[in-house]
């Protein structure tokens, strides 16, 4: 019986790796070893960027939030309290759209989340 050999195995999983390895900077691309383990930090990194981006557009929707509330005078925890007493429930994707697109309309749920809170202080 003839010995088996791995050889067509073996570059057929070299080419797969070498392929996803395309456009890497220097022996990355084309070195087996090295585009192996960079394929596999690649991979991590986007698994780790996948949720950051999550975590850095809420940020930048609260920065957003916190500066139109800012100018209609409310901090944003105040703003957003405001908005929770008085029962609108928009998250904070849309209240910084709404903040960024139409000022007016902010200003609008503003004044609805002072009222809500001079009630609360009234009572």
């Amino acid at each position: 019986m003839a010995r088996a050999k791995s050889a067509v195995t073996k570059h057929r999983r070299h080419r797969k790796i070498i392929k996803q390895a395309k456009g890497y900077y220097g022996h990355k691309s084309i070195g087996f070893k090295s585009a192996k383990e960079q394929i596999r930090k690649s991979n991590e990194y986007a698994f780790r960027d996948r949720k950051q981006v999550k975590r850095e557009f809420r940020k930048i929707w609260i920065k957003r939030i916190n500066a139109a509330a800012r100018i209609n005078g409310l901090s944003y925890s105040q703003f957003i309290n405001g908005l929770k007493k008085a029962e609108i429930d928009l998250d904070r994707k849309m209240l910084a759209d709404i903040a960024l697109n139409s000022p007016k309309e902010f200003s609008s749920l503003a004044d609805i989340a002072k009222k809500e809170l001079t009630k609360n202080i009234k009572n």
